[in-house]
């Protein structure tokens, strides 16, 4: 069984609608990318899926419990994490400050302190530091430590790269050999679409909302549909 089952899932800003009728799911252990030009809902998704977006209608389970009408702190406790674009940081936190409010849901699991500061050597090295004094590369670090302390069943990434040198975006990337050894499932929102493919175990592409190409094996993914799905040509 998925780990997560997305079901017709619709999202809403107001009168607005911004996701319609997306049904994906998530392996246990695998890496899940989102692509799509910008405005296609994968942000919306994403928030959807932790409960920032409030007006959702469909199914989102986890490990089948139904969390569509759940509270975005009951949804961190069932065990989904986000790292969200932007990074969003205490700006009134340290480094360690910071990763520990990752932790405030208890819930159990390899990563602390200690295993954070394994992943991301120079955290524990600015650990005093005010997090947003730091560069964007070691904010975004501490942004994925934060979301992986909650222990989360789940961790989904939103735009890791937007604004990061090359060089930063494939550190990042490559810790990510280790998070998956700790068999975490992962969803990524990434516009690099050749980074996407190299990182995810499937894919699928939205356009205005809605599903318009699902790639099973990455493997090997047919170009030129997934340009044709990316810009609904």
């Amino acid at each position: 069984m998925d780990v997560i089952q997305i079901e017709r899932l619709e999202a809403f800003y107001g009168d607005m609608q911004a996701l319609f009728g997306v049904s994906l799911g998530l392996r246990a252990g695998e890496t899940f990318a989102l692509v799509g030009a910008n405005g296609a809902g994968k942000s919306t998704l994403m928030r959807a899926l932790v409960g920032l977006v409030r007006d959702r209608r469909g199914h989102i389970r986890l490990g089948g419990e139904e969390l569509i009408a759940t509270s975005p702190e009951q949804i961190a406790r069932a065990g989904i994490a986000l790292v969200p674009e932007g990074r969003q940081l205490f700006a009134s936190l340290t480094v360690e400050e910071n990763l520990q409010m990752g932790a405030m849901n208890r819930r159990r699991g390899p990563w602390d302190l200690e295993a954070i500061y394994g992943l991301f050597p120079v955290l524990r090295e600015r650990r005093r530091q005010m997090a947003v004094t730091m560069s964007g590369g070691q904010q975004q670090m501490v942004a994925i430590g934060r979301a992986l302390m909650a222990n989360p069943r789940v961790l989904l990434c939103d735009e890791l790269s937007l604004g990061l040198a090359p060089v930063i975006v494939s550190q990042i990337y490559d810790s990510f050999a280790r998070i998956r050894a700790e068999g975490m499932s992962m969803i990524i929102v990434e516009q690099d679409i050749e980074r996407a493919i190299a990182v995810s175990d499937r894919m699928a592409c939205l356009l205005h909302g809605q599903v318009t190409l699902r790639v099973e094996d990455t493997a090997r993914v047919d170009i030129d549909a997934l340009s044709a799905a990316y810009f609904g040509e």
